[in-house]
C-alpha cells in the first residue's frame, strides 16, 4: 500500500512510523528542514523537503492509495490546495486533525491582525508564539515590543530581521517547552501579553496559557480555523483494514 502523508507535525510524525512498521509503504512531505529533521528516518519511509503547489501534489498522487492530511491545524491553505487536488485525482483523503485544547482562558480573536489591531491599544512587550509567518500581521506595532519565539532556522531568523525586530528580542528555540520555562521568558523579558495559537496539547498551549495565568500576562489566542478531522487510531484502523 503506497500513502502519501503531508506531514510536519507530531501525528504526522507517529502515523508515519505505524503505517510504515506495518508494512506499507510511506512518502512524507514536509515544508521545511527542520521538519525533515524531527520526522527522522525509517525504513519504509521517504521524505522530501519543499512546499507544494496544486500541480506538485497531482504528480505525488500517483500511484497514492491514500493520501493524509497530518499539517498543523492552522495550515489553511494546504489543507484546502489537498482536499483539491486529491478530489482531482480521485484519491482518497483523511484529516489527522489534533484536539483543540479544553484551556478557556486567553481572549480569542480572529486571526493575527485582530490580535495585533488589539495590541496596537495596549501597553506593554508581546511574545509572539504563532510563528515566524505571522510577524508581518504586527508590523504596525513598535518592534521593540516584540519577541517572537520562533524555531532556530535561516527561514525563521530571516523573517525576523524583515519584520525589523531586534536582534536581542529574537527567541530562537525549539520546544516543546514547560510551564516554568515559558515562565521564566515571560519575567525575563518583561511580557505583558502572550499571543498564540491554540496548537493543543502538542502544542504546548496548556503550558503556555498556564504560564501566562501564573505571571498574570494577558493571553490572546487565534482561532483555529474550521475544520474536521480523525484522530490517529481512527485512521491507522483505515490503513490496517485497507491491507487485508
Amino acid at each position: 500500500m503506497n500513502i502519501l502523508i503531508f506531514g510536519g507535525t507530531t501525528e504526522g510524525r507517529e502515523i508515519s512510523h505505524l503505517l510504515a512498521e506495518r508494512g506499507a509503504q510511506v512518502l512524507v512531505c514536509v515544508a521545511t528542514e527542520y521538519g525533515r529533521e524531527e520526522q527522522g528516518k525509517a525504513p519504509g519511509i521517504t521524505v522530501l523537503t519543499g512546499r507544494k503547489d496544486r500541480t506538485a501534489i497531482l504528480s505525488l498522487l500517483e500511484g497514492a492509495d491514500l493520501c493524509i492530511d497530518a499539517t498543523h491545524p492552522y495550515a489553511e491553505n494546504i489543507s484546502r490546495t489537498l482536499r483539491n487536488a486529491c478530489d482531482a485525482a480521485g484519491v482518497p483523503l483523511r484529516r489527522l486533525l489534533r484536539r483543540e485544547s479544553a484551556a478557556d482562558g486567553g481572549t480569542r480573536v480572529a486571526d493575527a491582525p485582530a490580535a495585533a489591531a488589539l495590541l496596537a491599544r495596549e501597553q506593554g512587550n508581546i511574545l509572539l508564539t504563532t510563528g515566524s509567518k505571522e510577524l508581518g500581521a504586527f508590523s504596525a506595532i513598535e518592534p521593540q515590543r516584540l519577541y517572537p519565539r520562533v524555531l532556530p532556522s535561516h527561514e525563521s531568523l530571516s523573517a525576523c530581521e524583515a519584520a525589523g525586530i531586534p536582534h536581542r528580542n529574537i527567541l530562537a528555540m525549539q520546544g516543546p517547552f514547560s510551564q516554568e520555562l515559558n515562565e521564566a521568558l515571560i519575567r525575563q523579558y518583561r511580557i505583558a501579553w502572550v499571543v498564540t495559537k491554540d496548537g493543543g496539547a502538542a502544542g504546548g498551549f496548556p503550558e503556555k496559557a498556564r504560564a501566562a495565568e501564573a505571571t498574570g500576562a494577558g493571553l490572546i489566542v487565534l482561532r483555529r480555523p474550521e475544520d474536521q478531522g480523525e484522530d490517529l487510531a481512527s485512521i491507522v484502523k483505515l490503513c490496517e483494514e485497507m491491507m487485508r
